[in-house]
């Protein structure tokens, strides 16, 4: 990548769903700061980045993954995105470059581009305090900005010697519906407990957990008068996955409900008494709605063991992290198995008035609500004008 000759636009790389919605708000947010759209947007990302106006060099619906093996599976076209990227930003000589989570691509890729002398604000940090603080180190050397999402993350970046800001969280962002809307929206039935079922934002995710959610939501309603679930499928999985998610659909007789790409699950979570839930950004959201949720994870042997050795934190869930505690149940591996989940489901709805006072600490751990959105743009505004 050359730094030489006549910059313009931003370059923009959010490899993963959460991180493309958080991202497309950003975006929003800066179009009245800076006219970016006359200089050009590109990179990485989904429906959300593409519906902001962002030109996709690359898809992340054609690279998700997560893990060791899941990730070796999709090695390839990994790799022709990030050399598609390069290329763009060869091309284009980007003013700038915003970077969003996916930290093992976003870390190679912030090399090449202060060799560069591009600029690079890193949002949604990689997650030292669970493993690998090391990557500390390394992103200090290569990146000029850095905005966190959780409250402690910002001390620790800073003692690493990173300009590293916290802006808030961008589950807090999107406005939730009314109870009652939510629940009219989403066909439940009247009066009945409601439970999400989130299987994750990955196929793989998706493959790992929705059977054994759909089977164990299914014991739970069978002992109890009334119970109603909606599947929540994400916008990044590809048409594969979902076609498997609407046979899933069709056998267990629980209707799908499409996750708008911008805005997430977060407006109609709060019809949802209970949440089944993937770990990671999912289950923050649920319980920030009083969907109180039930962590259920697995993945391959390799990931397994390459956890076992390098986590530091002995919870996996970001609710739990944040509280410290392990509030709400966690089921990993072998343990995340029809029996256990129907068990934990059913617990959850019994005590789900008491779980309610632990999502009411999240929300106080978090702060007062903020724009982090418009906090990155404002970030980001000087660097384009």
């Amino acid at each position: 990548m050359s730094g030489r000759g006549a910059r313009g636009g931003l370059l923009v790389v959010a490899g993963e769903a959460s991180g493309d919605r958080a991202a497309a708000r950003v975006m929003t947010e800066l179009g009245p700061m800076v006219d970016w759209r006359a200089q050009g947007a590109f990179g990485l990302g989904g429906a959300a980045l593409q519906s902001a106006g962002v030109e996709l060099v690359a898809d992340l619906r054609d690279i998700t993954a997560l893990g060791i093996t899941e990730v070796a599976m999709r090695a390839l076209p990994i790799a022709l995105a990030h050399t598609r990227i390069v290329a763009a930003a060869k091309k284009y000589r980007p003013r700038a470059a915003f970077l969003v989570n996916y930290s093992e691509f976003n870390t190679l890729l912030a090399g090449r581009l202060h060799a560069a002398g591009v600029r690079v604000l890193w949002y949604i940090a990689p997650q030292i305090w669970a493993w690998r603080a090391g990557r500390a180190q390394t992103l200090r050397r290569l990146i000029d900005r850095m905005a966190v999402i959780l409250p402690f993350e910002e001390r620790l970046w800073q003692r690493a010697g990173v300009d590293a800001h916290y802006v808030g969280h961008p589950a807090r962002e999107a406005q939730a519906m009314d109870r009652k809307v939510a629940r009219d929206a989403l066909g439940l039935t009247p009066y009945a407990s409601a439970v999400a079922i989130l299987p994750g934002s990955r196929p793989h995710e998706v493959r790992a957990h929705l059977q054994i959610m759909l089977q164990a939501y299914e014991r739970v309603r069978s002992d109890r008068a009334s119970l109603d679930g909606r599947i929540l499928l994400a916008s990044s999985l590809d048409p594969r996955t979902k076609a498997y998610v609407r046979d899933l659909s069709l056998i267990s007789r629980v209707p799908i409900f499409s996750v708008d790409p911008y805005v997430g699950a977060t407006p109609i979570l709060g019809a949802f008494d209970a949440a089944l839930s993937a770990s990671g950004t999912a289950s923050l959201e649920a319980a920030l709605a009083r969907a109180v949720p039930v962590i259920v994870y697995r993945t391959g042997l390799v990931t397994e063991l390459v956890a076992r050795t390098c986590l530091t934190t002995p919870r996996i869930s970001l609710p739990n992290i944040l509280l410290g505690r392990a509030a709400f149940t966690e089921l990993v591996q072998r343990e995340a198995d029809v029996s256990h989940v129907a068990k934990a489901l059913a617990a959850t709805l019994s005590a789900r008035r008491e779980l309610l006072k632990a999502c009411d600490e999240i929300e106080s751990i978090l702060g007062l609500p903020r724009s982090p959105s418009k906090e990155v743009a404002g970030m980001l505004a000087p660097w384009l004008s």
